[in-house]
């Protein structure tokens, strides 16, 4: 399956969850979609649940159902729990980080800048939204005048979200430091990754 391009509102009333930014139509109509959604009950089998968290996970992060198997393929041969360490390489990948520290309002932004060059990460440009950072790492705007006036503009607008505690943001240099990989408590999401690691163990 690729990249989801479709109705965003759609997915979120799928869910009943922001996956995509909300708008006022989601808040009208917090439903399942179709128009039998109001009262719509369905009857979900385990594979359901499982099918359902995976597609959450991956609407939410933006991948292609390739691009998300590889990444669980690749935290199941790592140490430590699946679920968390999978997790992890989800929210320590570069695109996910750039949107974290508030580089840009969305993840798919996120995606485009990395792919279009603005970012480097240890002063060597990266243009791939994929790269897992490392603790230590420092993710930087390229010093050309386009690159900095959009992530100017961006942390303008990301101004009052919260960055996590697991990355340090210099806004006047338009760097972001990653100290360490992020707990499975500062992760946040309402995605239970036990169910996906079930999921893609049968």
């Amino acid at each position: 399956m690729s990249r989801y391009t479709g109705p965003k509102t759609r997915i979120n009333r799928r869910f009943n969850m922001a996956l995509f930014p909300p708008n006022k139509a989601f808040e009208r109509r917090s439903y399942l979609p179709g128009i039998h959604g109001p009262r719509l009950r369905r009857k979900v089998t385990d594979y359901g649940i499982g099918l359902n968290e995976k597609q959450k996970a991956r609407y939410l992060y933006g991948l292609t159902e390739k691009q998300f198997q590889l990444v669980f393929a690749r935290a199941k041969r790592a140490k430590g729990v699946t679920g968390d360490v999978f997790l992890q390489m989800l929210e320590m990948r570069l695109d996910s980080v750039i949107y974290l520290a508030g580089f840009t309002k969305t993840r798919r932004a996120a995606r485009q800048i990395v792919n279009h060059g603005h970012v480097s990460v240890n002063n060597h440009k990266v243009d791939i939204a994929s790269y897992l950072c490392r603790a230590g790492d420092c993710i930087g705007v390229r010093q050309t005048d386009i690159s900095r006036h959009l992530i100017m503009r961006n942390l303008e607008d990301t101004r009052y979200r919260a960055i996590p505690t697991w990355l340090q943001t210099d806004s006047a240099a338009l760097t972001c430091t990653v100290l360490r990989a992020p707990t499975r408590e500062e992760i946040g999401h309402n995605i239970n990754e036990r169910v996906i690691v079930e999921f893609y163990s049968r």
